[in-house]
């Protein structure tokens, strides 16, 4: 018999061949239609990036291949259509993409070797905040929102960074059973991005923590309070500062009525709702449709432009792996062996969970648009970053559990052995 071990074929590995294979055809394709030699050359690079950071990563620790390899189709899926828009969007995407992988090898490591944070829980809420606070001093204004800055000529969201911060700081505060200083940490970070202008992501901090809140005590009071407070709160802003809140006030006008005013509010919703629909259910072809004519059709609009090119069975597919990212993660929750790595893993499923939300339901015309970046997906290097960061938060509890299980087992053996 051969003592040689066959590597056993997982669910993980064998995505991971079938990725690398649609996205090396699908930018070899676009390089031989456009004749750019940039196509060619991500022709190699993203599965090459999608195999080191779905298998190669396990070399260096134990990690999750199926939720890697969902995680970078997903990215991947970003660079095609990005770089289909305008190749220096995709080529911009890429390099965002390799730091991402970085940033999630970092977050895994970081959970993965610190048991808990409770001696910089402080620092990270009184950053945190600071962070969150310094657009309003030295912001830059963008879409009505000010909620950015600009460093060197790159343009920064602090709040992306702060929503791994606030993960963190939540699950610790509240696997101590400190719920009042955790909803009010959570209620300032709100009240400061609500004075940026900038609803879409106040209303995912707020969505994140309400739901951390729910998970570490059970109460639908505590559920009530929040959604009381938060609604009597907007409605005393709108009245007593109205300017304010008018941008958010012509989304839900558009919202309700596009064609009320088909070339002001309601142009974006009616032009990525038109494409999706050309699209039908098998899409017009990659490289053939107008997605360009949608309003930020490389951030809040990009799945228009996708279920345009691929059509709607593909736009299914992609809801379909948000689905099951956010399943890993609550199983990954599921098997943690201490409040705060349950609490940490099911806040990281939370914040992708309502981003993904907030911002298809938007596009489908289900909620108001918010203006948010889908996942993964959006132009962005902090968004990218940010999101990448909380995969490697799931790996690290994901392999915190994995050596808890090891660890069970030697017992267990060396308890078999004395017997």
């Amino acid at each position: 018999m051969s003592k040689k071990k066959k590597r056993r074929l997982t669910p993980g590995r064998a995505l991971v061949g079938t990725v690398m294979l649609f996205f090396f055809l699908a930018f070899f394709l676009l390089g031989l239609k456009n004749m750019e030699w940039q196509c060619f050359v991500l022709a190699v690079a993203v599965p090459f990036i999608i195999l080191f950071g779905s298998v190669g990563i396990t070399r260096l620790y134990p990690a999750d291949t199926l939720l890697m390899s969902l995680v970078n189709f997903l990215c991947a899926l970003g660079v095609l259509v990005l770089y289909r828009l305008k190749p220096e969007y995709g080529m911009s995407q890429a390099v965002n993409y390799a730091i991402g992988v970085a940033a999630m090898i970092g977050g895994t490591l970081m959970i993965r070797y610190m048991p808990h944070f409770r001696l910089l829980n402080l620092p990270m809420m009184a950053a945190g905040l600071a962070l969150l606070a310094a657009p309003l001093v030295m912001g830059v204004e963008k879409n009505d929102a000010r909620s950015w800055i600009a460093i060197g000529g790159f343009n920064f969201q602090p709040s992306e960074v702060v929503k791994v911060l606030m993960l963190i700081c939540l699950s610790t505060l509240l696997a101590r059973r400190k719920v009042i200083p955790a909803m009010g940490f959570a209620a300032v970070c709100v009240l400061i991005l609500a004075v940026q202008n900038d609803f879409g992501t106040a209303l995912v901090y707020f969505g994140v923590a309400l739901a951390l809140g729910y998970a570490s005590t059970g109460s639908l009071l505590l559920v009530g309070a929040g959604v009381g407070g938060a609604a009597a709160a907007v409605l005393a802003g709108s009245l007593i500062m109205p300017e304010r809140f008018s941008r958010a006030m012509s989304r839900v006008d558009a919202w309700l009525d596009p064609w009320a005013d088909p070339q002001g509010k309601g142009y974006q919703l009616i032009q990525g709702l038109v494409a999706m629909v050309n699209g039908g259910p098998f899409g017009v072809g990659l490289g053939v449709g107008n997605g360009t004519v949608i309003p930020q059709h490389q951030n809040d609009s990009i799945i228009m432009v996708i279920v345009n090119e691929f059509g709607m069975i593909f736009g299914l597919m992609i809801l379909a792996v948000y689905v099951l990212i956010i399943l890993r993660g609550m199983m990954i929750a599921r098997n943690s062996r201490t409040r705060f790595h349950a609490l940490l893993a099911s806040g990281c499923a939370a914040m992708l969970a309502v981003q993904t939300f907030v911002i298809i339901g938007g596009n489908i015309k289900l909620i108001p648009m918010t203006g948010l970046p889908l996942p993964f997906i959006s132009l962005g290097g902090t968004a990218m970053v940010s999101c990448m960061c909380i995969i490697g938060i799931m790996q690290g509890v994901s392999a915190r559990n994995a050596a808890d299980l090891r660890e069970d087992r030697e017992l267990a053996l060396q308890g078999g052995d004395g017997l």
